[in-house]
This record gives structure tokens, sequence and C-alpha cells, in this order.
């Protein structure tokens, strides 16, 4: 099959997943397995998505990526959404750069929420162990993804309760003064006022 052939079967891949979609949100579709649907549908994005690769049509295989990342999201399959972002990215990236770069800091954004829970997991069940030293360096981590992510008053909240925590601790009191340090300049960054 040449690579015309290989575009032209994408591209009914990508009508027949398309039309998956559309079903899912009727009244029936969504009665009647509307995610059955939808996962349906990723799954043959992802096929069209590495037909066009095969057809070298960078920017169309980007786009069925994307459209199979986004239907992921809507499922809460985190993991799959972030994969499918990174390989928009590696197409995007032989046909329109910019576009690799939005779909790598998708993904980007998607690792980092997912490291966000997976630290505060940990730190619950540092302080059940009332393994208190371990907990606050899972929460510190927590901080920095949130104010990475641009989540401030979490990340203000995160260094707050550290810089308490350690306050107590004669060894660790001094630590205490860089992580207000910290949240103050996340409070800076929310609201000058804040900071003062």
């Amino acid at each position: 099959m040449d690579n015309s052939g290989k575009e032209k079967e994408a591209m009914q891949l990508m009508a027949e997943a398309d039309k998956k979609v559309k079903a899912s949100g009727s009244f029936l579709g969504g009665m009647f397995g509307g995610n059955h649907k939808v996962e349906d549908a990723c799954e043959i994005y992802a096929r069209a998505a590495n037909m066009f690769k095969m057809a070298k049509n960078w920017s169309a295989a980007g786009n069925a990526f994307c459209q199979a990342a986004r239907l992921h999201m809507q499922l809460q399959n985190k993991l799959d959404s972030a994969t499918s972002f990174v390989d928009a990215g590696n197409a995007y990236k032989k046909a329109d750069p910019q576009e690799a770069i939005n779909c790598l800091n998708q993904a980007i954004d998607i690792y980092t929420d997912m490291a966000i829970a997976h630290y505060e997991q940990a730190a619950d069940y540092y302080k059940g162990e009332e393994s208190n030293s371990s907990a606050n360096k899972c929460l510190l981590k927590v901080g920095h993804y949130s104010a990475q992510l641009e989540l401030y008053p979490k990340a203000i909240e995160i260094y707050e309760q550290v810089a308490m925590n350690t306050m107590d601790n004669p060894l660790l009191k001094y630590n205490a003064k860089e992580y207000f340090f910290k949240a103050s300049l996340c409070h800076f960054i929310v609201d000058e006022l804040n900071a003062k």
C-alpha cells in the first residue's frame, strides 16, 4: 500500500472515530455504553495516527494523537492521555514545532499532577508511621510541583505546613525560615499585599 492509500485509510479511521464520539454523546449512546464507544474511539484515533505516520503526514498524525489524548483525559485515563500527548508532540516535531511544544507541555502537566498525587499519598503513609521527616520531604515535593503548575495557594499551604512542623524540632527549626521564605515568594506571586 502506498502513502496515499495509507492516508486514505487513516482518514476513514478518523471519520469512524468521530462517529463513535458523536454517538457516545447522544442520549441513547450515553445510556448504552457511551464510555465504551469513547474508549473505542481512542483506539481508532491511535490507529489512524499511526497510519498517518506511515504516510509521513506528521500534522495529521499529531492531530489524531491529540484527539486520543483528549478522550483519554475525558475518561480520566491520565497516563494514557499523557502518553498520547507525547506521541502527538513527537509527530508534530517534524511539521509544527510550536504545536509539538504545546503537546509536550500538556504531557508534562499531566505527569506532574500525577506526581503530586503520589507524593501526597506517600506523605500520608509516612505520617501514619510517624516518620515526620520523610513526610515533610514528600510534602516539599508536593509544594515544589504545585508551584511549577502555578497552583500557588496549594504550594503556600504546603510550605507553611512544613515550616510549622519543623519549628517544633530543635534540629530542623532552622529550615523553617527557608520554607516560610518559599511560601512568601508564592504569596508574592499571588498578591503583593499577601506577601507583605
